[in-house]
Order: structure tokens, then C-alpha cells, then sequence
């Protein structure tokens, strides 16, 4: 009976330290990614929690130019707290030059939001996909897209020129 806890035991350990040395590598090797995708859902609250406070405190969805101020206060939120979390957190940007690093974030979130609005109306109302499905398939490219856009052109470092 000892012998057999003490395999279990053994089995465990060895469990462990394959998984450990494992999920730290996958880690390491794809810290970037993996705070890219973090960031992107506390964007994503972000964006959500301005809108809701908005739409139950001071503007009114039912009418429509408020519906749209909140949908774009809530858009500007979001993206400026993607910004710094990004600069910070993901690509740990050091340009000195913020104003200009800053604007070019704006810029390529706008250009893919523009991108965002196309596909969603070729999708469905040209190629008649059902909106949520569109949505997702949408989002997927938009999220690589602005990850490819913010690698390399927004934070791109001097030594990758």
C-alpha cells in the first residue's frame, strides 16, 4: 500500500514538473500574444462598462444620435485604454514619442473599425450570413488585424527596422 501512494506520489511530482516546465516555456515564448489577448477582454469591459453607465446615467439609446455619442464616447474609452495597456503592457513600447505613437494607434483602430463595418456589410447584407455568425468571423479578423497592425507599424522597436 505504501508503495503504491508513493508512486501515486511520484507520478504526481513528475506531473507536475512536466507542466510546469511546459506551460512556463509556452509562456514565455508567447508572452506577447498571450497580454495582447488579456488586454483585449478588459478592453472589450471597457467598452461595455462606459457604454452601460452612459446609456443608464445620461444619454438615452432610444434616441438615435444619443445611442451613437455613447457608442463612440464608449469606442474612444476603449481605445484609449487599449493604448496605454498596450504601450505598457504588451509591445512595452520605449518611443519617446507618445503624441506621435499615439496617433498612429488612433489611426489603425479607425482604419480597422472602417474595415469592421465593410466586412459586416458585405457579410450580411451582400452575402447574406446571419449577423452574429458574421460578427465573430469579423472579430477574429479584426483582433489579428489590429495585433499585426499594432506589431508592426504602432510598436514596432528601432532594432526591427
Amino acid at each position: 500500500m505504501v508503495s503504491i501512494l508513493q508512486e501515486h506520489k511520484d507520478i504526481e511530482i513528475y506531473l507536475f514538473l512536466l507542466y510546469n516546465f511546459f506551460m512556463k516555456d509556452l509562456i514565455k515564448k508567447n508572452r506577447e500574444i498571450i497580454m495582447y489577448l488579456i488586454i483585449g477582454g478588459l478592453t472589450t469591459i471597457v467598452s461595455l462598462v462606459s457604454y452601460y453607465l452612459l446609456t443608464l446615467k445620461l444619454l438615452d439609446p432610444s434616441i438615435p444620435i444619443e445611442l451613437m455619442i455613447a457608442n463612440i464616447i464608449s469606442w474612444i474609452c476603449a481605445v484609449t485604454f487599449a493604448y496605454f495597456t498596450n504601450r505598457i503592457f504588451v509591445f512595452q513600447s520605449k518611443n519617446k514619442e507618445i503624441l506621435k505613437e499615439a496617433i498612429k494607434f488612433y489611426l489603425s483602430r479607425i482604419s480597422t473599425l472602417l474595415l469592421e463595418i465593410l466586412c459586416m456589410f458585405l457579410l450580411v447584407n451582400i452575402l447574406k450570413i446571419n449577423d452574429k455568425i458574421s460578427k465573430i468571423i469579423v472579430q477574429v479578423l479584426i483582433i489579428i488585424g489590429n495585433y499585426i497592425i499594432s506589431k508592426f507599424f504602432v510598436f514596432k522597436s528601432k532594432k526591427s527596422k
